[in-house]
């Protein structure tokens, strides 16, 4: 590499300058957010023609509109709108600009830039620094480090295929360039300040060098029952014993088994088609998704097939992997997508891959939702009490800080978020606009989450009931507070690891959540509360007459009510109860015994006939707002398992995947009035806590 620098030139340029009026301010299209701008900044611009004007172009994320405080003796506060610039005439001097944006609400972020404004000839301090991006292949960095003399801003020319790019930057900061091909070239950056001369560094052969090969593992996947996969390559999961990872088959490809620090993942270098053997067939019929990470240096398509044994070559199914460069891409395939083309998934014993270039794999493995809702399932928010965070020198001694009481108002906007954990082993932050952000993200105090702890990643939950853990995957996803994290506490937000493990206990009816992380230094404390449903709880049949009852409208229950005389004659009826738990499981309880009838094979007390026999993993969802409760289960039911929506039953074998009743409370939340539509009639059920 060959170095010319510090060339001075006397270089008068023609600047074509920006104007800006009120008459921006008409057209708000552009808002397209209601939450406080983010990443505020500002590029400065100055002629080099010894007469101080500067253009001033404000940028953020979010912004309606900008005011511009010059930092100079000028009074006036300049407006700017989106995508436009203010320019100004400045003596020589040092200057601390002020700039505020502003969100569609009127709540404002606000920076200041320093401003340098000289007449004499720009200097560089340290050489400017051109590199090679770490992650993204044949893109180039220029930064001028902040430690030049006189100067405002620097412009750096790309030169590809005889094609001039220029781009410009506060002296500070960093441009880039994406280039198409490797190879070595020319780059120039120019050194500019409110002087007429200006001074160049110029590199050339300058090797754009091209990544090969992935610099990262694939994302951190998540945890899953035993029963709820089936794994052929992951070190996330228990494999499949056996499987040949390069079976010949006449191909061109070559594999070779890939290790990045420990995370083992294959190779196919040469692609044409690559097969898999899985160790032994698999019915994957009880799975629903195929799961499958791809990594790739070029945008590139390939076709991937699970194969059955037996299956003929014509009727071969494939999902087309879209894959995008420098980076791993993740597919999770509907296994549906096979099944609805014909494709037989109870003897699947091979993949195949068909395509070009050069691929790395990891993760590929079958998996379904969770069998059965966890005792997690449900929206958790840190207690409102003293002590709730906690951080101390050893378990159980959280000396060092607590939240006070007074912190439950103070910090408001953190104790009304929100930690979501679903059926389908999916987690969510829901902050609502506003959480309390640290120092380390930018300031003290309520404010827009910052990313990536700003609950836009897509994330999940495992709980290890045996071993007292959980843990979040995800990027920017976490339970208390976001800094803490296994092994130490972020400085910065783009620091956050993929998943975070916490040691739990659960109390209160598994509806109190008390976790504690070790980071390295110490300990921290969250105790977390389960936001309970008025229908949680353990339910039966109101001993007393009408409780159930059947008739053509709603309140003309006329055609059948159970008498006084029935609480004590079907008494195996009215001890059964209905459970809904606090994470959304519902069930059945019988104890042995209840009341059967005729539709069933007998009318009288006996044992309870299937599916209608408590044997349902259920669930239920209330919504308070419509007034309904949904059961969810084949025979699973409230009242009486013989009416539905939409009929009744006249043989068990036909019930159905889950019923709607409308609901409402009375008595404090201690009686459940259901009434239910069957198709002839309403049938009406009062049920008790």
């Amino acid at each position: 590499m060959k170095l010319f620098k510090y060339f001075l030139s006397a270089i008068l340029i023609v600047t074509a300058i920006w104007s800006c009026t009120d008459e921006d301010f008409g057209n708000i299209d552009f808002i397209s957010t209601a939450t406080p701008p983010t990443n505020v900044s500002a590029l400065f611009k100055v002629t080099q023609d010894n007469t101080g004007l500067v253009s001033i172009a404000p940028t953020a994320e979010g912004a309606a509109y900008f005011e511009i405080k010059y930092g100079d003796a000028t009074t006036s506060v300049a407006r700017v709108a989106p995508g436009k610039i203010v320019n100004h005439t400045y003596a020589e001097g040092n200057y601390i600009v002020t700039i505020s944006a502003y969100g569609i609400t009127g709540s404002k972020t606000e920076v200041t830039k320093d401003l340098v404004v000289s007449f004499k000839t720009p200097e560089f301090g340290t050489e400017p620094i051109v590199a090679n991006d770490a992650a993204k292949s044949k893109k180039v960095n220029v930064t001028v480090p902040n430690d030049t003399k006189y100067a405002v801003f620097f412009e750096v020319t790309f030169v590809e295929n005889g094609v001039e790019t220029i781009k410009s930057a506060n002296v500070g900061d960093t441009v880039s360039y994406q280039y198409a091909n490797a190879g070595l070239y020319t780059i120039k950056v120019v050194l500019k300040g409110a002087a007429i001369a200006t001074v160049e560094f110029i590199v050339t052969d300058f090797a754009v060098t091209e990544i090969l090969q992935p610099i990262s593992s694939a994302p951190t996947q998540p945890g899953r029952l035993a029963t709820d996969y089936i794994s052929i390559f992951s070190d996330a999961y228990s494999n499949v014993a056996g499987s040949d990872f390069s079976p010949w088959w006449w191909q061109n490809t070559i594999y070779t088994a890939f290790n990045l620090n420990g995370d083992a993942m294959l190779q196919y270098s040469n692609l044409n088609y690559q097969g898999i053997q899985i160790g032994t067939a698999q019915n994957v019929t009880s799975m629903e998704t195929l799961h499958i990470d791809v990594w790739s240096a070029v945008a590139n398509n390939v076709k991937f097939f699970p194969l059955p044994v037996g299956i003929a070559p014509a009727n071969e199914k494939f999902y087309t992997l879209n894959l995008l460069a420098d980076q791993w891409n993740s597919f999770d395939i509907p296994l549906s997508y096979f099944t609805d083309q014909g494709l037989a998934l109870d003897n699947i014993h091979q993949f195949k891959f068909e395509g070009t270039g050069t691929i790395f794999v990891d993760n590929i493995y079958f998996y379904r939702a969770a069998s059965a809702p966890s005792k997690l399932t449900g929206t958790w928010k840190i207690a409102p009490e003293a002590g709730a965070l906690a951080v101390g020198p050893s378990l159980g001694n959280y000396s060092w800080w607590g939240n006070s009481a007074g912190d439950v108002t103070a910090r408001a906007c953190l104790f009304d978020d929100e930690y979501v954990f679903a059926n389908n082993g999916s987690f969510k932050n829901i902050m609502g606009g506003s959480t309390w952000i640290e120092g380390w993200q930018g300031t003290e105090g309520c404010g827009t989450p910052v990313a990536p702890h700003n609950g836009t990643v897509s994330s999940s939950f495992f709980y290890d009931e045996a071993a007292g853990k959980i843990t979040i995957t995800g990027k920017g996803a976490y339970l208390g507070i976001p800094k803490p994290f296994n092994g130490g506490e972020l400085s910065n937000p783009a620091n956050a690891p993929g998943s975070i493990t916490y040691d739990v206990t659960l109390s209160d009816n598994d509806n109190t959540m008390n976790l504690v992380l070790a980071y390295g230094s110490g300990y921290w404390s969250f105790k977390l509360v389960r936001e309970v449903s008025p229908i949680v709880g353990n339910w039966k049949i109101a001993p007393e007459a009408g409780a159930l009852a059947v008739g053509p409208a709603l309140g003309n229950y006329s055609w059948w009510g159970n008498s006084a005389g029935d609480v004590t004659t079907r008494a195996c009826l009215f001890d059964d109860k209905y459970v809904f738990a606090a994470n959304g499981s519902f069930s059945n309880v019988q104890d042995g015994s209840t009341w059967i009838e005729g539709w069933q094979g007998v009318e009288g007390c006996g044992t309870p006939v299937a599916p209608h026999n408590g044997s349902a993993i259920a669930t239920y969802v209330y919504n308070e707002t419509e007034g309904t409760v949904t059961v969810t289960g084949t025979g699973a039911y409230l009242g009486l398992p013989k009416p539905y929506n939409g009929g009744e039953l006249s043989s068990p074998a036909n019930a159905p995947g889950s019923i709607t009743y409308d609901v409402a409370f009375s008595d404090g939340g201690n009686t459940m009035n259901l009434v239910l539509f069957y198709g002839s009639g309403y049938w009406s059920f009062k049920l008790v806590k």
